[in-house]
């Protein structure tokens, strides 16, 4: 009798911390840049979201299709990096969720992308924080990450190392990965349809 009550006992205590354990949250999808064009072009309810700066948006390119949302404002603040200089984004835009809230729908498809993967997996866990149950990260981005690039942190460390010393070209360039390595369609002209709503001439009023 003793050993059934122990036993009731630590069941009970069992299943009480684990309806207690919060819910895991759920994480982006990852996927590449072919597999998000192919998405689009055959998935309904399918929207490219970039979310890099206007200036990105503009003068590096972007997918023909891609509807702009900043995530980060470029400012003009230098910071030193590495061993290098660079200007930082890191004025986080605050109607990010309310412009995307007002354009999109909690269940459409959001296939979100910037450089190279780092701002885009913020924003897509933003997203699902606020409810949109289909968010993928492209994870390559448009220009691809610094090369070379490893997902293995000792792997990446030893032959970015070794690319260095050796005075490999291409080393810490882009565009060995992503968007446009893939051949993917991509232009610098700006249709006013994809544009960040907030940046729309508003129309004339009619007389």
């Amino acid at each position: 009798m003793n050993k059934l009550v122990f036993i009731l006992l630590g069941s009970f205590i069992c299943l009480t911390t684990f309806f207690q354990l919060p819910a895991a949250a759920q994480e982006p999808k990852d996927i590449l840049s072919i597999e998000a064009y192919d998405m689009l072009n055959t998935v309904p309810n399918t929207y490219l979201i970039d979310v890099r700066t206007r200036t990105e948006y503009q003068f590096i390119g972007h997918p023909p299709m891609a509807y702009l949302f900043p995530y980060f404002f470029l400012t003009n603040k230098l910071a030193k990096k590495g061993e290098s200089w660079i200007y930082q984004f890191n004025d986080k835009n605050k109607s990010f969720m309310e412009e995307i809230s007002k354009k999109f729908q909690k269940t459409n498809n959001l296939l979100i992308i910037c450089r190279d993967g780092i701002r885009s997996i913020l924003a897509a866990r933003e997203l699902i924080k606020n409810g949109f149950k289909n968010v993928y990260n492209v994870k390559d981005g448009f220009e691809g990450p610094l090369f070379p690039c490893f997902e293995d942190e000792n792997k990446h460390k030893f032959y970015r190392q070794l690319a260095k010393r050796n005075k490999i070209p291409t080393y810490n360039n882009r565009r060995f990965y992503g968007w446009q390595w893939w051949g993917l369609p991509w232009t610098y002209d700006i249709d006013i349809k994809y544009i960040y709503p907030p940046d729309k001439i508003p129309k004339e009023e009619k007389k």
